[in-house]
């Protein structure tokens, strides 16, 4: 008989707040240095609150080897940015200056999309190399997760997915994430149990059902707009709009869905299950963003009132005000991000964390640990490029 574990979220609001509120602070007051070590402290909290059966999984990543990975990158970037500029230069293109002419703003516009061009391959290959240092720093009854290398691999296979997918007007998103997932996946391994992602790319098209709809609501909207009955295409269009926002998340949640049913792992016994629910998520980022707004202005209103009373009553002067405002601008800033972790992304991390379950599990008795992945890049080039994650 079959042994299934559920997933169980344990994190409570107040400590992951306060964790937040002082990490913030530690980060704005190091001028950005701290949050290395804000990230890493962050991430081992949210790890130790995921749990299966009572075991909860391990962060075991370092401050510090995020702290050097990020000064490696920065110096490869830069060397790889001023060698773009170079090639530009060469071409008689540049970023910098004053368009005086149409054709010199054409022609800076034209270095701009180059160089946009040209990061995008850093950003795909700090995607998959981020996972990769995440897994690799992930524990779980003691056993560590990998990924094999890959990242090379992984950046042409983004980009031609990503191209394909706009030429088609996005109707070929599904196969981009089903590819670009069953690549990740199936170089991934619990010990030394390799993960494999089975379905098809085609059963993904039903999570799309409600971009479809807020796609063809904007269609309408245009028809108006050519019949020049305004009204309507302006109320159709904004319904449409919202409908496709909330069609992006449901895509999101249903494939993620559906690609976890068919994940296995080892030689097949170990399965997976998850079942989280659009409408549940949709109600927690929208009430949750709506608690940060109100919590954030508030935060701001008081500790902004408090050195403006104080300077009205003479009390204190305003040179001396300047240190202890500025405290305050800061401390209102660590409140919101702190309220945006315990608001928003621990409510839906508890959904979706209850709504998973693993299968099989008498077959984890066979898993035994691997060598460790070494030469990862501790998310330098995430953190160079600011795609690093909420965690």
């Amino acid at each position: 008989m079959s042994t299934a574990l559920n997933g169980e979220y344990h994190g409570k609001a107040a400590p992951l707040f306060w964790l937040g509120v002082r990490t913030a602070m530690l980060t704005a007051v190091t001028l950005g240095i701290y949050r290395f070590w804000a990230k890493t402290r962050i991430r081992r909290h949210i790890w130790s609150s995921v749990a299966a059966d009572g075991d909860a999984f391990e962060y075991t990543g370092t401050g510090l080897e995020k702290f050097l990975g990020f000064l490696a990158a920065i110096v490869i970037l830069a060397l790889y940015l001023g060698a773009v500029q170079m090639v530009l230069f060469y071409f008689g293109l540049s970023l910098f200056g004053t368009a005086e002419t149409q054709a010199q703003a054409f022609l800076q516009f034209g270095a701009l999309s180059i160089t946009s061009i040209a990061v995008l391959p850093l950003i795909f290959f700090a995607q998959y190399r981020a996972r990769r240092y995440q897994m690799g720093r992930t524990r779980w009854r003691g056993v560590r997760f990998g990924v094999l290398p890959g990242a090379w691999g992984y950046v042409w296979r983004a980009m031609a997915h990503w191209a394909v997918t706009i030429l088609s007007l996005g109707l070929l998103w599904p196969r981009m994430t089903f590819c670009l997932e069953k690549y990740k996946v199936d170089r991934s391994w619990y010990g030394d149990a390799p993960f494999h992602q089975g379905g098809r790319w085609q059963e993904l098209y039903p999570a799309m059902k409600h971009l479809f709809i807020g796609a063809g609501l904007i269609v309408l909207s245009v028809i108006f707009g050519f019949a020049e009955v305004y009204v309507m295409a302006g109320l159709w269009g904004a319904l449409g709009v919202v409908w496709a926002l909330v069609g992006i998340l449901s895509y999101r949640v249903n494939s993620f869905a559906y690609l976890a049913r068919h994940l296995t792992l080892g030689d097949g016994r170990i399965g997976f299950d998850a079942a989280p629910e659009t409408w549940a998520i949709l109600w927690q980022i929208v009430g949750g963003s709506l608690l940060v707004s109100f919590g954030t202005g508030l935060a701001f209103a008081i500790l902004g009132l408090i050195p403006a009373a104080l300077a009205f009553m003479e009390v204190i002067s305003l040179r001396v005000l300047i240190v202890p405002t500025v405290l305050a601008y800061l401390l209102a800033m660590a409140i919101s991000s702190a309220l945006y972790l315990t608001c928003v992304a621990q409510p839906v991390l508890r959904h979706v964390t209850a709504r998973c379950r693993l299968t099989g599990a008498e077959a984890l008795g066979d898993v035994r640990q691997r060598g460790a992945d070494g030469d990862t890049d501790a998310e330098g080039f995430a953190d160079a490029l600011d795609i690093g994650g909420a965690f």
